[in-house]
């Protein structure tokens, strides 16, 4: 009697949830059905006019149909085309059906990126289909492949990054457009570039997620931040003579919290929660991002405004905003030649309001004095004779019918002066006694001799709540860890010591960090005064009690950093002698050394015990794996998932780490064919659990809205990443929560530390 009665945790949540929930209410019913109807959607758009009335059925079929899964091959470029290769030869040509064949992305360089119409049911018809989804989980899994929209692609590739840039993402989780920002950063391999990347985010648990994210493409000159964007302090950096002054960015992504409209294939709840006041409700914070995102932009620099939403109040109206208070100094790019292939709409220069009802209102002065707290003037459109001078024909608008995708919007703005209300003020340099609030410009711009009228109370700041973090604690010249460390690896006197921290004041250093020099400087200056999250590689993890001179192992992480600077204990390998190591993952029976290729053997026997770079260079490929020597054998120290991705390049034999369920249902039916019906429907019933998508009501009308970025396409590529368009107040209740941040506080602040 001690269980009878009790209710599972999954049947009191729905009851709790009623009929809001949708996710499954027993795993042998399916999902619960999903209305995808809104007659106040399509009224509304339909009025907008985005959509030629011959393509309006399109327009509708594809936005009311599942989400094709889409992907990119990402990290180093020589390892990447050598995955392309691979998966085109080996995984591509082995489907048979025509559908299931994944499509190129034609307007994506170099062919890396591709979408893939396979659903849970496709995956589990063929072997075929099985072996290329557990090929694109464990790439996914070591940050080979990045499961990404399609359309969340394009912001990064008209932003045309370059290595000596300055890069600001202002909300930049779930982080897939920054890793894009990243690569592109470091497009000169074996060299650290001279620019950076700072990636914010308002929410502070999606700022640990966002850490995760980009852990799996390891950088120096990676800083991550929790500030409101739409205030957002200014970064100090330092001046040749000892001072500071205030940073300004060569490019800036602004992709913008929104109503999400465009992801109404993969977010089923936004077809019952759309209103056409939603845009109207997030139109000012969209306008103060990307306004503070200006102010941050040097002159010459370009900027990306972004959104996920077709709402033309959320797009071109914030547009037109900015660019007649800017009287010039920002001007629309041309982008679509950067993009051959992709299909898209113009931006429009004229557009309807409508209230919460569907009450039209072309001019300003049709509003009722009850709406005009609502609907604002810069709501509406430019006037007919001032439409051309704003070239909102420049940006882009992606269609769901165009190319099976979703919905999405972008722009490019490029700084050609001084803001107005920038060149009334004049720069001075930073003062210790300066404050952050002192160097964030007033929302709107101020006209001297002008009176404004009664302003309304100033904002009150967001409370950023979060953990407080450890220090960074950069190494002075004499630091007595330095000298043993420089000396076992033979360190060259080219790498700075300085560039080196630790996140522990007190007691052993467990690991120590490398950053590159600006992310070093702007790291120390700024500290104090912002809340940086997380910064800097592991490069060196403290390994004591295992026979070597070093108390410092070197970690996989910062290994191709370390490389620039090193020149003792790398080691030469085959691809037979790499294979070897990698497959043999037993601990305790750790490959000999008289087992490897004689000149390998003979480098190994001549460098004492410790930890040890293993490199092989064949075929035009690059792969350095961290090791530890010791007397009579060598065991990598590599995670497993990027064992296996070095093994795929190797060629090697990978079936010891893949479990082939046809070859185990076969097995089964020829050892109990009564049982195998049930077995197999046992199996089914764990993959529904395992992959089921869980999709929490929201309320749409909240000021920030963030997305999430799960559909039933992700059974093809599990990702942890949220894309922003759901309300922020439930993110608590979404699938970061059961991922990574359902661990413990410690787990959580140990995570900048990974």
């Amino acid at each position: 009697m001690g269980r009878m009665g009790r209710k599972s945790k999954r049947e009191k949540k729905n009851e709790k949830t009623g009929d809001l929930s949708w996710g499954t209410k027993n795993k042998r019913e399916g999902y619960d059905v999903v209305v995808k109807e809104n007659a106040a959607f399509e009224t509304y758009y339909k009025a907008q006019k985005i959509v030629p009335q011959d393509e309006w059925d399109s327009f509708m079929y594809h936005f009311k149909e599942p989400l094709p899964a889409s992907f990119r091959i990402s990290g180093h470029r020589n390892q990447g085309k050598a995955i392309l290769k691979i998966m085109e030869g080996e995984y591509f040509k082995a489907l048979t059906e025509e559908n299931a064949k994944p499509e190129c992305l034609s307007w994506y360089p170099e062919n890396l990126a591709w979408q893939l119409s396979l659903t849970r049911k496709d995956i589990r018809k063929s072997e075929a289909n099985v072996k290329l989804h557990n090929f694109l989980v464990s790439e996914t899994e070591a940050g080979n492949i990045s499961r990404q929209e399609t359309v969340s692609m394009i912001p990064p590739l008209v932003l045309d990054v370059q290595p000596h840039h300055k890069v600001f993402d202002m909300c930049a989780a779930p982080g897939s457009k920054t890793t894009q920002l990243v690569e592109m950063l470091h497009a000169e391999e074996g060299k650290i570039p001279e620019g950076l990347v700072i990636a914010n985010d308002s929410n502070n648990k999606r700022c640990y997620l966002l850490t995760h994210q980009l852990k799996r493409l390891p950088s120096p000159n990676l800083i991550i931040t929790n500030h409101d964007a739409s205030i957002m302090p200014n970064f100090h950096i330092p001046t040749t003579g000892g001072g500071k002054e205030i940073l300004k960015f060569d490019r800036i992504l602004c992709d913008v919290p929104c109503s999400g409209d465009g992801t109404l294939r993969k977010n089923f709840d936004v077809w019952m929660k759309w209103n056409a006041a939603n845009g109207a409700s997030l139109h000012g914070l969209q306008y103060r991002i990307v306004r503070r995102g200006a102010e941050m932009l040097t002159v010459g620099g370009k900027m990306v405004y972004s959104t996920c939403s077709l709402n033309p109040i959320e797009d071109e109206a914030v547009l037109h905003r900015l660019l007649a208070e800017a009287k010039g100094s920002l001007e629309l790019e041309e982008v679509s030649e950067k993009l051959p292939g992709l299909k898209f709409v113009r931006g429009l220069s004229s557009w309807i309001v409508m209230s919460r009802d569907l009450t039209a209102y072309s001019t300003p002065e049709e509003v009722p004095e009850s709406m005009k707290h609502i609907l604002r003037e810069s709501l509406f459109p430019p006037k007919v004779e001032d439409a051309d001078k704003f070239h909102l024909e420049r940006c882009l608008r992606i269609l769901p019918h165009h190319q099976n995708t979703g919905g999405f919007f972008v722009s490019v703005l490029k700084k050609v002066a001084l803001l107005p209300w920038e060149a009334q003020t004049e720069r001075k340099p930073v003062t210790e006694n300066s404050s952050a609030d002192s160097l964030v410009m007033p929302v709107g711009p101020v006209e001297s001799g002008k009176d404004n009228g009664p302003r309304s109370p100033a904002r009150k700041r967001q409370k950023i709540r979060g953990f407080k973090e450890d220090p960074y604690l950069f190494f002075d010249e004499d630091e007595e860890l330095w000298p043993p460390i420089k000396k076992f690896y033979g360190l060259s006197d080219e790498m700075d010591p300085k560039l080196l921290l630790t996140r522990c004041k007190e007691g052993k250093k467990k690991n120590i960090y490398f950053t590159s020099p600006t992310v070093r400087d702007l790291t120390r200056i700024n500290a104090d005064r912002l809340s940086i999250i997380n910064t800097g590689i592991k490069m060196f993890a403290r390994s004591d009690n295992k026979g070597a001179d070093c108390g410092f192992r070197i970690a996989q992480e910062g290994a191709l950093a370390l490389m620039e600077f090193m020149t003792k204990r790398r080691v030469v390998v085959t691809r037979e002698d790499m294979s070897m190591l990698l497959l043999n993952d037993d601990m305790d029976t750790p490959p000999e050394i008289h087992k490897f290729s004689p000149d390998a053997a003979k480098q190994l026997h001549e460098i004492e015990t410790g930890s040890t770079l293993m490199e092989c260079y064949e075929d035009g490929l690059h792969i350095v794996v961290v090791a530890w020597k010791g007397k009579t054998s060598v065991r990598a120290y590599v995670a497993k998932c990027d064992r296996i991705h070095y093994l795929r390049l190797c060629g090697a034999d990978l079936s010891k780490f893949e479990v082939n369920k046809f070859a185990v249902k076969d097995n089964q039916v020829a050892n109990d064919p009564e049982e195998n019906d049930h077995d197999d429907e046992a199996l089914m019933d764990t993959e529904n659990v395992a992959n089921e998508v869980k999709i929490v009501p929201n309320n749409m009308d909240v000021t920030h809205e963030i997305a999430a970025e799960k559909s039933v396409s992700e059974a093809v590529i599990p990702e942890v990443a949220i894309e922003k368009g759901v309300a922020e107040d439930n993110v608590k209740q979404e699938i970061m929560e059961e991922t990574v941040l359902s661990e413990s506080v410690d787990a959580q602040k140990d995570m900048t530390a990974l």
